[in-house]
């Protein structure tokens, strides 16, 4: 296998090679072992989940995460902020990212805190991003707070990427049988139903059924066909603004028995984003209105009661329980996190049972869904064929 990787070298230049190695790990010590320090890598002809659909910011794009990687293992060489900065922007030959790059590096020489000169920018920026960076700036400890949002955000991709990869086979399959199941209904079935016309003969009511059926669409098959695309338009209207108000997520919440599960994992990245936050010394109200951006609406709502609640002197974990914003597993390990004064530890503990769960439930997902949609797809294909032919057997045991 190829894999891409991007290093920091013993002369402090980053530079990108491809390497062939049996796996990732061979990989990783075959760079190390030239004395390299590496900042990402990633086999050459994987697909990522990112980029399939629109799901995630294509590679001209900037990323905060490479970005976060390339500066961490700047900083942990012995560069300062604005000499990494300036070998990120030496090496770095996408336009795009220059000017990013650029606009940051000649903030920080005008004097402005690094913190400020990122909330200027907020497209590539975000407010979580940005108050990790200013909480850093209060105890100089921005290497630590930069790897705990690496992993931070590498653990939130995992999981996201394993529910959208978990949906992907399924929608193929619905897409190709439906489109396997209008080709029948609108050219073929139309067909059979004028040759039939012809015979004369009596036919099983089921087939005389469908080929009525055949018989109305080869009549009216311009309004018919005005009629499948107003449906088509209101539907894709319909979940564009879905997904623009809830994004991904929100769209496959609105899917039958994925409610619960969606609502699970949005409370894992809650905990998980607060647990980051608490750990790296945030205040509990600032990290509240944090994490507040990563939500839905209907939970945002939630979390800004749940926010009042605290102001006034309530526990967190009492304030998350009048909101629905816990499971009794969670609201367990909060109170436990409040007596032991561990609650970012905890917060980042229930996060991770949860983890499991949804690992498990799209485990679950993707052993019973995807054989029952292929039966099902597949019983309504042989269903139409059946009673195509049903009328031919017929023929044949008359001509017999």
């Amino acid at each position: 296998m190829r894999f891409k990787v991007r290093a920091l070298t013993q002369d402090q230049q980053i530079v990108e090679e491809t390497i062939d190695a049996c796996n990732e790990d061979d990989a990783r010590q075959a760079i190390k072992s030239r004395g390299w320090m590496i900042s990402s890598i990633q086999q050459s002809n994987a697909w990522s989940l990112e980029r399939i659909g629109g799901f995630g910011p294509r590679s001209s794009k900037f990323s905060l995460l490479l970005f976060s990687q390339e500066l961490l293992a700047l900083l942990n060489a012995g560069l300062t902020i604005v000499e990494a900065l300036e070998a990120l922007l030496e090496k770095e030959q996408s336009q795009e990212i220059r000017n990013v790059l650029s606009k940051v590096l000649k903030d920080l020489q005008e004097g402005k805190r690094f913190s400020q000169v990122l909330s200027e920018q907020e497209d590539n920026f975000p407010t979580l991003f940005v108050g990790i960076v200013q909480a850093s700036e209060r105890t100089s400890s921005l290497a630590p707070s930069l790897a705990r949002f690496i992993e931070y955000q590498q653990r939130i991709d995992i999981v996201r990427n394993k529910i959208i990869s978990s949906l992907i086979y399924p929608a193929i399959l619905f897409v190709v049988g439906g489109a396997v199941t209008f080709f029948l209904l609108i050219y073929v079935v139309p067909r059979f139903a004028e040759v039939y016309r012809g015979t004369g003969r009596s036919l099983p009511w089921s087939s005389q059924l469908l080929l009525n059926w055949g018989g109305l669409i080869a009549e009216h098959g311009t309004a018919f066909t005005l009629v499948c695309v107003a449906a088509i338009t209101v539907m894709a209207v319909t979940l564009a603004r879905i997904w623009k108000k809830n994004g991904a997520l929100g769209l496959i919440a609105k899917l039958p028995g994925f409610r619960e599960s969606i609502r699970i994992y949005t409370l894992s990245r809650l905990y998980m984003t607060l647990g980051m936050l608490l750990d790296g010394g945030i205040p509990i109200v600032t990290a509240l209105s944090t994490a507040e951006s990563m939500l839905g609406a209907s939970m945002q709502v939630a979390l800004r009661q749940a926010t009042t609640t605290i102001e006034s002197g309530i526990k967190l974990s009492d304030a998350f329980e009048r909101n629905q914003l816990t499971t009794p597993i969670s609201q367990r390990l909060l109170r436990v996190g409040e007596r032991t004064g561990e609650l970012g530890k905890m917060l980042t503990q229930s996060a991770n049972f949860y983890e499991g769960e949804i690992t498990r439930w799209i485990d679950r997902f993707i052993r019973s869904f995807e054989p029952i949609l292929m039966a099902v797809i597949g019983l309504i294909v042989g269903t139409i064929v059946v009673l195509l032919y049903m009328p031919i057997f017929d023929l044949a045991d008359g001509l017999s």
